[in-house]
Formats: C-alpha cells, sequence, structure tokens
C-alpha cells in the first residue's frame, strides 16, 4: 500500500458510508471503491489532471464518472457529515479548531 492510499483503518471507517458495488455491464468489472477513492485522494495529493491518473487506479474517466455522479447524488456530503459524528462520538473533534467557513467565492 502507498503511503497516500487508504489504510485498512481508514477503509473499515468509509466503506460503510458509500453505495454497495454494482456488478456493472457484462465483460466490464465494476471498479472497486477502494481503488477509486486511492485514485482521488493521489489526484488531491498530486494536483495533477484527471488524464494523468496512474493506470494502477483505473481508467481516469471510471475515476472521473465516479466523483461527479457521487457528487451530484450528495454522497460525499453524506460522508463527510457521518465521519464528522462518528468522530465526534469518539470524542476525538476538537471543534474549538475546527472551523469551515460558509462563505462562498465565485
Amino acid at each position: 500500500m502507498n503511503r497516500h492510499e487508504l489504510t485498512d483503518d481508514q477503509w473499515a471507517r468509509v466503506k460503510p458510508l458509500l453505495p454497495p458495488l454494482r456488478s456493472g455491464r457484462p465483460g466490464r468489472p465494476y471498479h472497486d471503491h477502494r481503488r477509486i477513492l486511492n485514485g482521488l485522494l493521489w489526484l488531491a495529493k498530486t494536483g495533477v489532471p484527471w488524464r494523468d491518473l496512474p493506470e494502477r487506479f483505473g481508467p481516469w474517466k471510471t475515476v472521473a464518472n465516479r466523483f461527479y455522479r457521487w457528487r451530484r447524488a450528495g454522497i460525499w456530503q453524506g460522508v463527510l457529515s457521518a465521519l464528522l459524528w462518528q468522530a465526534d462520538q469518539r470524542g476525538v473533534l476538537d471543534w474549538t479548531v475546527h472551523f469551515i467557513d460558509g462563505a462562498l467565492y465565485r
């Protein structure tokens, strides 16, 4: 595992928050969520364009499509909310140092 990919512990927390894995179309396997997420983390870390995603994460279009489809479906917001709630329940989230500005600049 690469140091910028999800650890087993992180994956165990995120996996139940994601949609069920579909079987895909005949002849085209549905790419594993963990592989896709690791690709997204790599993109976020490096800042490169989608097309420069290494092949080990799957086709760049697959990663991009899943990212945008989940954004439209509100899955990312749900994952963030659930992880914040879990951290707060464990007492590891200090709200005095976490602040998210609600302003939106365009």
